[in-house]
């Protein structure tokens, strides 16, 4: 079809603005605004046509006369982000129904091979003057912010993308979970079991980082993604355990991570403390969560009956470096899997005589059940310490103190081809008895 037959056809359906006329040629020719574009081929029509030029009225049934709000749609733009500190945007544009039907009708009718979609140059002008009258930049792929425009209803919305930072955090007190626990009767709403707070713990190692982070952000929220969890009877020692911090809508960008480090601890008390490195990005939530990393724990162990220190030493002797065949455990065979994997014992040593028992130390990969390794659980683990000396043991209280990252041992730590992030983030011994399975959510701890 000629071109001039095909702006005639288009202007049959009735009257069009020179934005969408330009628009359903968008992708021929370049260094024209689909406005050129279309005045262009409405000059060309009436030529060929011997007609007399006519101005645009209002009017367009396609586009209802929105590209003549261009500026007033940037006002409400710059309106909406007032108070949000942000250096990149981006706009969209939630097109109204009739909208988008009304010019994929005319594509189908005609057949055109190259026209633009409306929300693409509504997004693209007012992006153009939101920058013009801001002096911020557009960008793609990872905006601070994006203005999200709704016709039909005459409004901006205005999505925060939000700030992540990395770190090591410590936890010195026990009978803290590491996130929120929202009640298991009322799911946050409260009630007479949580007395009114909505939540199974009073706090958590989130809501300890969490609080002095939302307001150094001025933020929503915060969010902790770590490299699995330890126990909520257990500490946390050492360099800590790695995690990112999600901050969900910061109306600040530009914070000092230092004088934040320093605030976290101070308002945390001791309970908590972090060592905050570096600025990082959702990807890294992604990897942090699915690192294998090793797990370093010092465990105080009971043996029931008289048992020498050479006898425990032989025990020892065997499990390092074995296979350990585990059964979900009893405690949590309710919410996950009842399956077997397969975890090493990468090294474990007697560290001497503590309290009623003994002090153990034990190197595992991720997704070793630590407790069940000096158990048994009636032997759904196996081999292990008690079912090695023949006698009930069982763990008094177990520390967390190291958990590497890839390459500290100078290899991969990849647990097993059958390690699963579940099995990372949730099998292992860091896991509380009895603990919560999804965020927000679980079982009461024992």
């Amino acid at each position: 079809m000629e071109l001039a037959e095909q702006v005639e056809k288009i202007l049959a359906y009735g009257r069009i603005c020179d934005h969408c006329l330009g628009r359903f040629f968008g992708k021929r020719s370049h260094g024209l605004t689909n406005a050129e574009r279309g005045r262009a081929l409405r000059i060309a029509r009436e030529i060929a046509l011997h007609l007399p030029h006519e101005e645009v009225e209002q009017g367009c049934w396609i586009c209802q006369d929105l590209f003549r709000e261009v500026d007033a749609w940037a006002d409400r733009v710059a309106r909406a982000l007032e108070g949000i500190e942000y250096r990149t945007f981006l706009i969209g544009t939630r097109v109204p129904p009739l909208m988008a039907e009304s010019e994929e009708m005319v594509w189908s009718d005609l057949g055109l091979s190259g026209p633009e979609p409306l929300k693409s140059e509504m997004n693209r002008e007012v992006g153009k003057a939101v920058s013009a009258g801001t002096g911020k930049e557009v960008e793609f792929t990872h905006p601070d912010v994006v203005a999200i425009l709704d016709p039909a209803k005459g409004e901006v919305g205005v999505e925060v993308t939000p700030v992540f930072f990395l770190g090591r955090y410590t936890k010195k007190e026990r009978g803290i979970p590491q996130t929120r626990w929202y009640c298991r009767v009322c799911h946050g709403k409260g009630c007479e079991r949580c007395h009114g707070t909505g939540k199974m713990y009073q706090t958590s190692v989130e809501e300890l980082i969490a609080g002095p982070v939302v307001l150094a952000f001025d933020a929503r929220d915060a969010i902790l993604h770590a490299s699995g969890r330890e126990d909520i009877d257990a500490r946390m020692l050492g360099t800590g355990r790695p995690f990112v911090m999600e901050v969900v809508e910061p109306r600040r960008r530009t914070v000092d991570l230092d004088r934040l480090e320093e605030e976290v601890n101070r308002a945390a008390g001791g309970r908590v403390g972090v060592t905050l490195t570096s600025w990082s990005n959702r990807h890294r939530v992604e990897t942090i969560k699915s690192d294998k990393a090793y797990k370093t724990y010092r465990i105080a162990v009971e043996v029931d009956g008289a048992v020498s220190l050479d006898e425990l030493q032989s025990a020892l002797d065997r499990l390092r470096g074995a296979v350990i065949h585990q059964r979900t455990p009893q405690r949590v065979v309710h919410r996950r899997a009842d399956r077997i994997r397969d975890r090493r014992v990468i090294d474990i040593d007697l560290l001497g005589p503590a309290g009623d028992g003994v002090s153990i130390e034990v190197v595992g990969e991720a997704g070793l059940y630590v407790k069940e390794l000096v158990s048994g659980d009636r032997g759904r683990t196996d081999p292990s310490l008690a079912g090695i000396l023949g006698r009930p043991a069982r763990v008094v209280s177990l520390d967390v103190v190291q958990v590497e990252e890839k390459g500290e041992r100078g290899e991969e730590h990849a647990a097993s081809s059958r390690t699963t992030e579940e099995d990372t983030q949730q099998a292992e011994e860091g896991t509380p008895p009895e603990g919560p399975a999804p965020r927000h959510h679980g079982d009461p701890e024992v």
